[in-house]
């Protein structure tokens, strides 16, 4: 093992051990502290994205965040929901779609960084839900806006990502084809599910038996660890978003074994400890606080944070009508950290040609500062 990796292995430990502590310290949740501890790191040189190791479990770690995203979303509670909240959920998404390619054309920006301003991902809305408890309302709003907009998000990156590797509109044809299939197949094997467990409850059990059982023990997590593994190699088999394969699996065990309470703080518990913080170290390490300085990045860098933010607010006031204007806020700003789904389709554009490498770092720079500055507000409106 060359000096190189053991670096990285013991600053990934010490960020493991002290971003905890200079959380506490500096009121920040975690998650932008590591980001921008790697960063630090990455400077300094005591961290190289360019190792293997380090990679891999950067995106182990990633996959692993969907993975608890999905566990956030439970389907039957979703459809248990008001009708009204659903409605307002769909206008919500229309909105901001459409003030997205409003400010797109007015800032005239690219067609990569348009399909960017109105991206939603709740990965990192599971770190909120750990912190801020996920019965909260607009906790719960939240996840079932970020749970259709995710969906929305990761068709249109797969979409994005076939159409900057195919070499013409047949094979892109088919790969949409190839993902509404699937889509379709999730669907089918819900109701099957559903009718199953509903006539055999027993099955549960069986499939998942209680810890105090002798034979049973970890049986819980063997089982969830299968199903995200299993559902991973379909993704890669079908040449799918693999992302959206991790937070399938997270959902199908929310969804019909949902009565494990202890499962979800078992598997949490092991990605936020230990996964999770370096796909956000790994996040941080991989941009170059001296781009920071370059005044092309600052100006796109400025118009996205201000759009992206802006989309949101105004879109998310159509959620006023079932619930309060400060609650209205906090979803906003919620569903304004889609770090995950920004960095994969900026590298996926970058290495398409499709945007410029001044572009790439603006994408990258406004996807930590959203982080970072959706955090503070959440943090002091939750205060109020």
């Amino acid at each position: 093992m060359n000096d190189g990796i053991i670096g990285v292995i013991l600053a990934i430990s010490l960020i493991l051990v002290l971003s905890p502590h200079f959380s506490r310290l500096i009121g920040l949740p975690t998650a932008p502290i590591e980001i921008v501890l790697g960063s630090i790191l990455a400077i300094l040189g005591i961290i190289d994205t360019t190792n293997n190791i380090f990679f891999l479990i950067a995106h182990v770690g990633f996959l692993y965040l969907m993975f608890l995203a999905g566990l956030e979303v439970n389907i039957k509670s979703i459809f248990k929901m008001p009708k009204a909240y659903i409605v307002q959920s769909i206008y919500f998404l229309m909105i901001m779609w459409g003030l997205a390619l409003l400010f797109g054309f007015t800032f005239n920006l690219n067609p990569v960084l348009i399909m960017i301003l109105p991206l939603i991902s709740i990965g990192i809305l599971a770190t909120l839900s750990k912190e801020y408890g996920k019965e909260a309302r607009w906790i719960k709003l939240s996840f079932l806006i970020g749970t259709i907009g995710e969906v929305l998000s990761i068709i249109a990156l797969t979409i994005f990502e076939a159409s900057s590797n195919v070499s013409g509109l047949h094979e892109l044809f088919s790969k949409i084809g190839l993902l509404l299939v699937f889509l379709l197949a999730i669907w089918i094997l819900y109701l099957i599910f559903k009718t199953l467990f509903w006539w055999h409850p027993e099955l549960k059990t069986i499939l998942m038996p209680n810890n105090n059982v002798s034979d049973g023990k970890y049986q819980d997590v063997r089982l969830a660890m299968g199903i995200f593994f299993i559902m991973i190699s379909i993704m890669l088999k079908l040449h799918l978003e693999v992302a959206f394969g991790s937070f399938i699996a997270g959902v199908f065990i929310a969804t019909f074994f949902h009565h494990h309470q202890e499962l979800e703080e078992k598997i949490a518990s092991f990605g936020f400890g230990f996964l999770v913080p370096i796909f956000f170290v790994y996040v941080g390490a991989s941009f170059d606080l001296k781009n920071i300085f370059i005044v092309e990045v600052l100006e796109i860098t400025i118009i996205l944070l201000f759009s992206m933010f802006a989309i949101r607010i105004v879109a998310a006031f159509i959620l006023s009508f079932i619930t309060n204007k400060r609650q209205v806020l906090l979803i906003a700003f919620a569903l304004s950290m889609p770090l995950t789904l920004m960095i994969a389709v900026a590298t996926i554009a970058y290495e398409s040609s499709s945007i410029v490498e001044f572009e790439y770092y603006a994408v990258i720079l406004a996807s930590l500062l959203e982080v970072i500055i959706s955090m503070i507000v959440i943090k002091k409106l939750v205060k109020q």
